[in-house]
């Protein structure tokens, strides 16, 4: 579980996250979302250790984040994988290698023992034939696929991921939203996903943080956001017409 309490962080004097407080639970996946400059990049960066707040506390499992010492920091690094936008693989690196890449940075495993976890993780997300090809060669879907192998592979307490749909279309995207679901659960990790697509937000978000201006502006789960009456929120998520008639049935169904 990460907990955070009163974060808050401010560029030149500009207040961007002003005090939020919120938890991400263990064996779920916790959304982030908000409209572009509602301060969701900025937090994810912070819960990274990327941006360093003001004040506020960021709790991993006990462990306050900003008081590590170095050799803590590093360890904290070690239970954590990221899920990069873009998907950030190594154009002049191997599936196989990208993958093996946290291996050899973090580990002193033998070549055999970190092949043999590459091989592992590739053949959770249905890539196992494909080690020696180049991230140029791959479509975008198994391009994320590799991304979230990689994520994995030094089995992390905490996964990140940063828009992990964006640029993929929506049958794809709908395969990524169920392979980071599934993964969370089989490894019982604490799941974070930065997203603006409602498409996943409403069909894998068990905790959504909606963020407005710096402020945390509610938070619940998928089934609770069909049915709630904050007006910010329905402004922003019922912003389309399927949404909005989804949320007419949903309430007509609990009258």
């Amino acid at each position: 579980m990460i907990t955070v309490e009163n974060l808050q962080k401010s560029f030149q004097g500009i207040p961007v996250l002003k005090g939020i407080s919120t938890t991400f639970e263990k064996g779920k996946t916790n959304m982030i979302i908000g409209q572009s400059g509602s301060g969701k990049t900025v937090f994810l960066k912070c819960l990274l250790g990327l941006h360093q707040p003001e004040s506020g506390i960021i709790d991993f499992d006990g462990r306050h984040q900003h008081k590590l010492s170095i050799k803590a920091q590093r360890q904290l690094r070690k239970e954590i994988g990221m899920v990069f936008q873009g998907g950030a693989l190594y154009d002049s690196l191997t599936v196989e290698e990208n993958v093996m890449f946290p291996l050899k940075m973090f580990t002193s495993q033998s070549y055999k023992e970190m092949l043999d976890r590459v091989h592992v993780v590739l053949n959770r997300v249905n890539l196992e034939n494909i080690t020696g090809k180049f991230p140029s060669e791959l479509s975008g879907g198994m391009q994320k696929r590799v991304a979230i192998a990689r994520a994995i592979v030094m089995n992390p307490r905490y996964l990140f991921c940063d828009e992990p749909n964006s640029g993929l279309d929506p049958k794809t995207a709908i395969v990524i939203d169920n392979l980071i679901q599934e993964i969370t659960k089989e490894y019982d990790i604490t799941t974070v996903i930065n997203s603006h697509d409602m498409n996943s937000v409403m069909e894998i978000g068990e905790k959504i943080v909606f963020l407005k201006d710096g402020v945390k502006a509610w938070e619940g789960s998928n089934k609770e956001i069909f049915k709630t009456e904050n007006d910010t929120v329905v402004d922003f998520v019922y912003s389309s017409n399927l949404f909005k008639k989804v949320r007419e049935i949903s309430l007509k169904e609990t009258k």
